[in-house]
């Protein structure tokens, strides 16, 4: 396998609004730089890119893919990640790992709101980019209206290296502004610029050029002094100004056509950043620090990615920053402060692999069957450990309740979702102590339908997914006291039990307090702990609605025993029942968790929102506006919220986002927890 320099490598991501065509221009690519033999479509399943069934299935891309090839002696490693929202984390993790990023736009959508979204996370990154302008051969494409949107959203900094030559069924070819030629057809034949677009062409040159010399104090006096710019200074004030991010080169094409794909490539070899320009950050005890990737120095990899292959097991994608890794080999698990094995290396160009011998700095590879490494870890040489600073995963924020089909699939379920969370960090999964539910978290209700699909077709459990209950509390708004007797006499020995209970509301979220204040004896010692097990099993159980009672306070005060009938038993169901009569005397009340909310919406959907809160019974705490978005908190009941990432999607167009955390519980409506009450009775009969 050919070895690269790190000058020669060029490490970037395909992003994108979900349909603007990011599979198509990674499949003509690869067509353009000769590394797959014909020209995939995404309609056919035939791309190198979603080979997934689930892609496939749905004509999206769910999996981040890395697929390298090789143009004018450089090694592009590019990442084909997804579109569709529900799937940020695969987005982050190749982010991640990229120098660069290409930002695909539809010449008839525009700027959507997935184009918005990458856009923002490339802020927030400080990832250089090209904006590719396709799909402009389709119906209503309009390659001027587009770049005055992405112009007026994401500023003058966005500025064309080429014009198209007509649109729609006209679309001929592209013109170069920096050689100031034409390119009709495909492949491309050279030739002069139509005269019709003559003084467009030079009034967009202009504009080029001033980006160009802006960076460079040399060239800006040059072109201030009338000289004429070569075509090399042009190039090297371009790519000073793409890599510190005061330019946004627009190219303009078609995928399916294969018109401006070599343009394209040009620009990513001539214009982003190699892995030699971007620094590595390491994370310390107290502070982070960056380091310069480096070929010579001891190894440090990043795992981005984990996934399971039912064939060959699991496979970690990672990225090599510094040093060099070799197959057959052993290296430190930082993270995890042990020692992994590494087996064959292998180069991934969607599920095509092609073994390596050894990967050094600036490349990205995958190993199979790696026993303790998982997304986020740092492998590096164990003389000199290292720790990469992981990647941010986005917190969930939409639940489903897992329930397995059959007996075999629970036996499974548990293993199944492990493996499924290791794969997909943005994944949570915990157990609902209260309500006794499974419950999967993730971004969106895509992304657990297909996590489902992906259990029953790689790791064969099958499960189905449900709303989750909300787990009410119940408790109670009077002291009262409460006698209980267990008597029983049969044929030999008999049952005794006698109790007395006080019970106390406590403040919300006090949790449940048992104290003992028998005197004289009325009680033995000995069956008070079997009085307190008894309350603490009925409290598991609450007279309204049979939910689990909260912030209350039971007092044994008195009793009595018999010498020999009494047992621990006895006053055992004594305590339980003893507890029960209390609550039916207490005016029990049902309580609902109330979670805080923290809404971030764009202000011209700020007037729908607060409307939708106020149908959900939400306190709307304050506001915050900034920049055109506007932050709204807010506590609202769990109840009204368990699907509002669907709800938010829908009202905004997917342009909001919100997090929810547990606040407190507090009491619910009684017209409310009437209609809970008699499901919660229905449901039990």
């Amino acid at each position: 396998m050919q070895q690269y320099s790190l000058e020669n490598i060029r490490n970037l991501c395909l992003l994108s609004h979900c349909g603007a065509g990011k599979t198509s221009i990674s499949e003509a690519i690869l067509f353009t730089a000769r590394a797959v033999p014909r020209l995939g479509r995404v309609d056919d399943g035939t791309t190198t890119s979603d080979y997934d069934p689930s892609e496939v299935k749905r004509k999206i891309s769910i999996n981040l893919t890395p697929l390298p090839c090789q143009w004018q002696e450089t090694k592009i490693n590019l990442i084909d990640t997804p579109g569709y929202s529900d799937f940020v984390g695969e987005v982050k993790a190749a982010m991640r790992v990229s120098e660069g990023a290409i930002v695909v736009v539809c010449a008839a959508s525009g700027v959507e709101v997935g184009s918005e979204q990458v856009w923002s996370y490339c802020e927030e990154a400080s990832l250089p980019r090209l904006i590719f302008i396709n799909k402009i051969d389709r119906e209503n494409a309009n390659f001027y209206r587009t770049l005055e949107e992405l112009q007026s959203k994401f500023g003058s900094r966005c500025i064309p290296l080429q014009l198209p030559i007509g649109a729609h069924n006209d679309f001929q070819g592209v013109i170069d502004l920096l050689t100031m030629r034409s390119y009709v057809g495909s492949p491309a034949k050279e030739g002069e610029i139509p005269s019709s677009l003559q003084s467009q062409a030079d009034s967009f040159r202009e504009k080029m050029v001033e980006a160009a010399v802006e960076v460079d104090d040399r060239l800006l006096e040059k072109y201030l002094g009338g000289e004429e710019l070569s075509l090399e200074e042009l190039k090297t004030g371009l790519r000073q100004a793409v890599v510190t991010g005061k330019m946004v080169p627009v190219l303009v094409g078609s995928a399916l056509q294969n018109v401006g794909i070599i343009s394209l490539l040009d620009a990513v070899c001539s214009y982003l950043p190699s892995p030699r320009e971007r620094e590595m950050v390491i994370a310390g005890d107290s502070l982070e620090q960056a380091i310069k990737p480096s070929q010579d120095a001891p190894l440090a990899t990043l795992v981005f990615k984990t996934s399971a292959d039912p064939y060959v097991g699991k496979l970690t994608y990672f990225r090599v920053y510094t040093g060099t890794i070799d197959s057959n080999s052993q290296v430190w698990n930082a993270t995890q402060g042990e020692t992994e094995r590494i087996g064959q290396l292998f180069i991934l160009r969607g599920k095509t692999q092609e073994p390596a011998s050894q990967l050094r700095a600036g490349e990205i590879g995958v190993v199979a069957k790696l026993s303790l490494t998982s997304t986020g870890d740092t492998l590096c040489s164990r003389d000199k450990p290292v720790k990469i600073a992981p990647i941010l995963f986005p917190k969930p924020t939409f639940s489903e309740a897992v329930q397995p089909k059959t007996k075999a699939d629970l036996d499974k379920l548990g293993e199944a979702l492990s493996r499924l969370v290791e794969e997909d960090p943005s994944l949570q999964v915990h157990r609902d102590a209260d309500t006794g539910e499974t419950i999967l978290s993730g971004v969106g209700e895509t992304q657990l339908e297909v996590a489902a699909e992906k259990m029953l077709r790689k790791l064969g459990v099958g499960v189905v997914l449900g709303t989750p209950h909300v787990p009410y509390k119940e408790t109670i708004t009077v002291s009262a006291e409460a006698e209980y007797k267990h008597k029983k006499q049969t044929g030999g020995h008999g049952q005794y039990g006698h109790v007395f209970l006080r019970l106390e509301p406590l403040a919300r979220g006090s949790g449940c307090e048992f104290t003992d204040k028998i005197v004289g004896g009325a009680i033995p010692k000995n069956y008070i702990p079997a009085v307190e097990k008894g309350v603490n099993e009925a409290i598991h159980e609450g007279v309204l609605a049979r939910y689990p009672v909260a912030d209350i306070k039971t007092t044994v005060y008195d009793g009595s025993f018999h010498p020999v009938d009494s047992s621990e038993i006895c006053f055992k169901i004594a305590g339980a029942g003893a507890l029960r009569k209390g609550l039916s005397q207490g005016q029990p009340i049902l309580l609902e968790p109330i979670m805080n909310v923290k809404v971030t919406v764009p202000e011209d959907y700020t007037g729908d929102i607060m409307g939708d809160l106020n149908t959900k019974r939400a306190r709307v705490l304050g506001m915050n506006p900034a920049g055109g978005i506007n932050v709204i908190e807010a506590q609202v009941p769990l109840a009204e919220i368990l699907r509002y990432t669907i709800d938010l999607k829908s009202m905004t167009q997917g342009r909001a986002s919100y997090t929810v955390e547990f606040s407190h519980y507090e009491e619910t409506p009684p017209h409310i927890a009437q209609k809970i009450i008699a499901q919660r009775q229905a449901e039990k009969s």
